[in-house]
């Protein structure tokens, strides 16, 4: 698409500022957005993947509005931390072997998400000497300081540290789990580069042999792609403390600027089922295991269906609905070419990323095209594969998708949801026992009812479609 003569006013919720603003680009030729991206040392979970998506999203919508060749989006590869390390040594491979397979999974994951590939993806062991430049800087500066092979920040040379996470350095201590060391300064002082253990990557230093700590990497790779002060900063809300805080005093200090990324945004937390995600209780989901029960396109829609500002609420109803959400609109626009987005879903969209609104606009457009608009299902499927980056599979394929995935199919989980249908029933809860009947439907389950002329209670039987 070319870029607009005069593009869409977007509004974008500041973490920095704590409002949503109105976004203008430092230059509407060169929009410029970094992310965190993964620590490539296991297979992402569903929180990782919420922070693809979300930002995924709103990089087709500045394509849309800027133009797809105004837009640079960085999002890096952290392939040197201590978690890589330990599960090389663990698993008895080189650590190169471990980030370059993790990697791959990681992509091939995201791709089945519908995540566009960055614009840069930049790996954090390809940005040593950046990373050192920086440090040196920060150390000439009297930012930092080294100390038995280490060098640290000082955080009580940045006068308004904490900004970002509205903390006062007192709180920050109190709060927050810090690494008590003799040869730090002060407790909140962080490490930007350490020395390294035996069998650990390591490089040449003016501090000796070592390795980089894990904030310098993003400070570096996105002053080398995006420059000194660029137009967005994203990532989970996890990481506004300390990461993004540590990266915000790193950068500014080490470049003398007020500013290292006009918009901060931040997504919020995953739950699973209602409870925190954690190995511990069994719940902890990953993406790869999930695209085996069901379409990549319908895991994404449901991260979709939540305010990107609010926490989600991973839930097998949630995914459900929105597989049967996707098979409608496939069937609808199978054989409609797409137009340009919706005006109204744009619109939506432009509100800080407003998919709630946004999926109003698109039930809406879903009812006029089932009453024969051909219009609003052209606009219907534009909008649906351009900005929320689905319905990208030929309509025969997805349609197939359940054949292919019969061994897959939890026929527990099945038979939980027809006995609930039979009791809403019998119970002469019909608009239940629809509802429920629209989840089965939707999952590939053919019902076949039969009623007992002596009871006048019905029985059900079935089995998977084709």
């Amino acid at each position: 698409m070319t870029k607009h003569a005069e593009p869409l006013t977007l509004m974008l919720y500041n973490t920095m500022t704590k409002q949503k603003e109105v976004f203008s680009p430092i230059d509407p030729d060169n929009v410029r957005m970094y992310v965190c991206g993964p620590t490539v040392y296991d297979t992402a979970h569903i929180g990782n993947a919420r922070p693809v998506v979300v930002f995924d999203m709103l990089f087709r919508l500045l394509n849309h509005v800027y133009g797809k060749s105004h837009v640079t989006y960085v999002r890096n590869i952290t392939d040197v931390d201590d978690k890589i390390n330990a599960r090389a040594a663990e698993r008895g491979i080189s650590i190169r072997e471990l980030t370059d397979e993790t990697t791959a999974v990681y992509h091939a994951d995201m791709d089945a998400l519908g995540a566009l590939r960055p614009t840069i993806e930049p790996r954090a062991t390809e940005h040593i000497d950046d990373m050192l430049a920086m440090i040196g800087t920060l150390v000439e500066k009297g930012n930092a300081y080294a100390a038995e092979g280490h060098v640290l920040f000082a955080v009580d040379s940045m006068d308004d540290y904490g900004k970002l996470s509205g903390r006062s350095i007192d709180d920050m201590i109190a709060g927050a789990r810090v690494e008590v060391a003799p040869y730090k300064r002060n407790p909140m002082d962080f490490v930007l580069w350490k020395p390294s253990k035996e069998g650990e990557p390591s490089w040449p230093s003016p501090w000796g042999e070592g390795r980089p700590g894990w904030h310098i990497e993003c400070s570096a790779m996105s002053e080398k792609h995006l420059g000194e002060t660029f137009d967005i900063h994203g990532g989970g809300i996890d990481l506004a403390f300390p990461h993004h805080e540590n990266e915000i005093a790193q950068s500014r200090c080490a470049h003398g600027n007020k500013t290292m990324a006009n918009i901060w945004m931040h997504n919020g937390f995953v739950q699973v089922e209602g409870e925190k995600m954690s190995k511990s209780l069994g719940n902890f989901t990953t993406v790869h295991d999930l695209i085996d029960q069901w379409p990549g396109e319908a895991i994404r829609l449901a991260l979709l269906a939540t305010h990107y500002t609010k926490p989600f609420n991973w839930t097998a109803d949630g995914v459900r609905e929105a597989k049967k959400m996707l098979d409608q609109w496939y069937a609808l626009t199978a054989d409609i070419d797409a137009s340009e987005p919706d005006a109204a879903v744009v619109a939506a969209l432009a509100d800080d990323l407003n998919t709630p609104k946004a999926f109003a606009e698109l039930h809406s457009l879903r009812t006029r095209a089932q009453a024969g608009d051909k219009k609003a299902a052209a606009s219907l499927k534009a909008s649906l594969q351009q900005l929320m980056g689905v319905l990208a599979q030929d309509p025969v394929e997805w349609a197939n998708w359940r054949a292919a995935n019969a061994g897959t199919v939890d026929y527990a989980a099945i038979q939980v949801l027809i006995d609930e249908r039979l009791d809403a029933r019998n119970n002469k809860d019909f608009a239940k026992s629809d509802e429920l009947r629209d989840q089965l439907v939707a999952l590939g389950v053919v019902l076949m009812d039969s009623k007992d002329k002596k009871t006048g209670l019905f029985t059900t039987e079935w089995n998977m479609g084709k």
